[in-house]
């Protein structure tokens, strides 16, 4: 049996919150067996009383009960015993409740922080909680003694800066850098540490394309955050009825409200439109939106040394610039197909422009320190830059234009399958990482193309490009006889 405090606050759930909507509105709400396992688990202690897990992370289906489940935890550290008071005789922690909480329900919208407080609310006035916490209302909840529960969204500056005892943070797998997900969890969680508060990330399962702020969670090696999620058997497939009924009664166990039948025939007609979504939302599986170029699962299955070749090494060079929005990549790619990225500039670090200066010794150094037989630059904005190199290298260096649509697809054709076959290593660079995630593929004049998510998404994909440019050159090298001695002469374009 576990030192836990999450005993005492299952029971006194149990004794003071209420089913917050449905048929069984107002009835006591009545805690699964799988929600007891998390609180057993969440709220844990050590043998000085200090709890096991900083924070933790629920992942679980629509309409598992994530939000009144969240509501009900949110009731307790408002009023409940999640604080350590003392050992009892039978060893076993005793609570006490927080004496002003501060909790804070987070999402990066006001729709999505309505999800939950639509079920706190009425937890709390139809059951025995309304006589201790009169004053509820739309947008806070005033506690005895001074405490609060208020919703907070990214766009709510002003109230990020405020010391808090716990924190529900829903729907993290929305949370993105582009949306200020990223961020919002970055400051909520220095403000928890000020008052030594917790937070409890409660999510669908994401899209690995995204990195979002559930799979940075999930991914991460710290020690003291939980994570708790069930996935179905890899093998089952959501598309063969009697294996989707298996996948649902898996993953939402026994939330005994869900109907499963309905459930069915919500994602039989969503797989033929978007087969990922339903594998996530409802299948629980972290799972690639159908038009990303490249699932991040097989990009890191290619993973391989870090170290760059030794100097004198033949490779080739791909080449992507921009001048004040996007980030300026050169990337590099050995004859046997190891990509290596040899330097990116992003203007934002550069105070709002590409250091020009920065990347033409970055390329000088590549020429210096390997022997580069091909490097391919798209031309838009370097044309002056690229005319330089070659007049320094010789033919090597070729403008590539990537705005042609039949060559850039068979281009990212090719790049695509070398990695699906793994007939490419990479130097596990994480900026070229998250540009190949960021990618969504689609069709150019009925070519392969790849963009980002929205127009104006700040979600970079530009060392894909300098990337797919090195292979395309490495291939063209393979091809062709050992090339002729260096020597200057007219620029081509391809």
């Amino acid at each position: 049996m576990r030192r836990s405090l999450g005993y005492a606050v299952a029971d006194w759930i149990e004794a003071n919150c209420v089913v917050p909507d449905g048929e069984h509105m107002g009835e006591a709400y009545e805690l699964t067996t799988e929600m007891l396992r998390f609180l057993e688990r969440f709220y844990e202690v050590d043998g000085n009383g200090k709890f096991v897990y900083r924070r933790g992370q629920l992942v679980r289906p629509q309409k598992w009960g994530k939000g009144p489940f969240s509501s009900a935890v949110i009731c307790a550290e408002a009023y409940g015993p999640v604080c350590f008071s003392h050992w009892g005789p039978d060893g076993q922690p005793v609570g006490k409740p927080w004496a002003t909480p501060h909790i804070q329900i987070t999402a990066v919208s006001e729709d999505q922080t309505a999800n939950v407080w639509r079920a706190l609310q009425p937890m709390i006035e139809l059951g025995n909680l309304a006589a201790d916490i009169p004053d509820t209302g739309l947008t806070r909840i005033n506690l005895p003694g001074g405490g609060l529960i208020e919703p907070v969204t990214a766009s709510a500056r002003s109230r990020l800066g405020q010391r808090i005892t716990f924190a529900v943070q829903d729907e993290t797998h929305s949370w993105l850098k582009s949306n200020g997900g990223v961020t919002l969890a970055d400051n909520q969680r220095r403000n928890l540490a000020g008052m030594g508060g917790r937070s409890l990330e409660t999510t669908n399962a994401w899209d690995p394309a995204e990195n979002s702020v559930a799979q940075m969670t999930w991914e991460s090696d710290a020690p003291d955050v939980l994570r708790d999620m069930i996935q179905p058997d890899a093998r089952w497939s959501i598309r063969n009825k009697a294996e989707r009924r298996r996948i649902f009664r898996r993953v939402y166990g026994d939330s005994w409200w869900v109907d499963l039948v309905r459930i069915d025939a919500e994602v039989v007609e969503l797989i033929p439109r978007d087969a990922a979504q339903a594998e996530r939302f409802f299948g629980n599986r972290i799972v690639a939106a159908e038009d990303a170029f490249l699932a991040p699962a097989a990009w890191a299955e290619c993973a391989g040394t870090g170290t760059p070749p030794e100097a004198g090494t033949p490779i080739t060079l791909g080449f992507d610039g921009a001048l004040y929005d996007d980030t300026t990549g050169l990337v590099g790619c050995t004859l046997d197909g190891h990509l290596f990225v040899v330097g990116h500039w992003d203007p934002a670090d550069h105070g709002g422009e590409t250091p020009k200066g920065d990347v033409d010794a970055a390329v000088e150094r590549a020429f210096s320190t390997w022997d580069v037989r091909a490097f391919y630059a798209d031309p838009p904005y370097w044309q002056e830059d690229i005319a330089r190199w070659y007049g320094r290298h010789g033919d090597v260096v070729k403008e590539w234009w990537t705005n042609r649509p039949t060559y850039m697809g068979r281009v990212l054709e090719l790049f695509h399958t070398a990695v699906m076959t793994k007939a490419v290593t990479h130097d596990g660079n994480a900026t070229l990482a998250t540009h190949v995630g960021n990618a969504s593929r689609w069709k150019d004049r009925g070519h392969l193309a790849v963009r980002k998510k929205f127009p104006q998404s700040p979600d970079k994909i530009d060392l894909l490009v300098c990337a797919a440019l090195a292979l395309e050159a490495r291939n063209d090298v393979l091809a062709e006889p050992e090339p002729e001695v260096k020597r200057p002469g007219r620029l081509l374009v391809f």
